[in-house]
Order: structure tokens, then C-alpha cells, then sequence
């Protein structure tokens, strides 16, 4: 098992989709990594050499904000909308959608669970 970034690569997947469990890097970015590589995107990540994996490595490290570092500016620059005011931090601090998604219905996953009015009873 691979461990590259601090993340075990998952058993049984293609690099292009293993690398994506890397927080800072999707589907396009893995492709790139991977031709920089010069592997395949069908190689196993099982299949992986200790080379590839330090070639993987040595690339994340020069051109990539992955993991802690990708995660900590995510939070900084959510912190800065909401200390400066805006509406989109207005917005998180209230834990609403930041997008323009409509809120009259929808919206569970920022909401939360419905808060109905209780238990009827009889």
C-alpha cells in the first residue's frame, strides 16, 4: 500500500482515481501528475514501484499544495470572508448555502436535520 502526502492510496485502484484521495487534487490534477510521471492512469496502485512513488512524491512536493497545507488555506480563506463581513461569510457563519441555492426547500446538508415541532400526540 502506497502512502504518499501522509494518505494511504487505496488497495485496487487505477492511480488517476487513488490519487484523487489526496485532498487538494482532482481528476485533472492527478492526470497531470501522472504524465509528469510517465506511468499509466490505468497502473494499479498496487502495482506502484517504491521509484514511482517517490517520483509521485518529489512532484506534489514542488508544484502542489495537498493535505495540511490545502486544508489550512481552505479554513483561512473562509475565516477572512467571515471576519471581513461579506455576505458570503455572513453566509458560513450562519452555515447556509454561500451559493445562491434557493433555502425555502432543499438545502439539508448545509441546514442540517429539519427542526419540525415536535412529537404529536393524542
Amino acid at each position: 500500500m502506497a502512502r504518499i502526502a501522509g494518505v494511504d492510496l487505496p488497495k485496487k485502484k487505477h492511480m488517476e482515481i487513488a490519487l484523487t484521495y489526496i485532498h487538494g487534487i482532482g481528476r485533472t490534477s492527478a492526470r497531470k501528475i501522472l504524465d509528469e510521471a510517465e506511468l499509466s492512469y490505468d497502473t494499479n496502485s498496487d502495482d506502484l514501484t517504491d521509484s514511482d512513488v517517490a517520483k509521485i512524491r518529489k512532484i506534489l512536493e514542488e508544484g502542489y499544495h495537498v493535505e495540511g497545507d490545502r486544508r489550512r488555506e481552505v479554513s483561512m480563506d473562509i475565516k477572512r470572508l467571515m471576519d471581513s463581513g461579506s455576505y458570503r461569510g455572513l453566509r458560513h457563519r450562519k452555515g447556509l448555502p454561500c451559493r445562491g441555492q434557493r433555502t425555502s426547500t432543499n438545502a439539508r446538508t448545509r441546514k442540517g436535520p429539519r427542526r419540525g415541532s415536535g412529537i404529536k400526540r393524542k
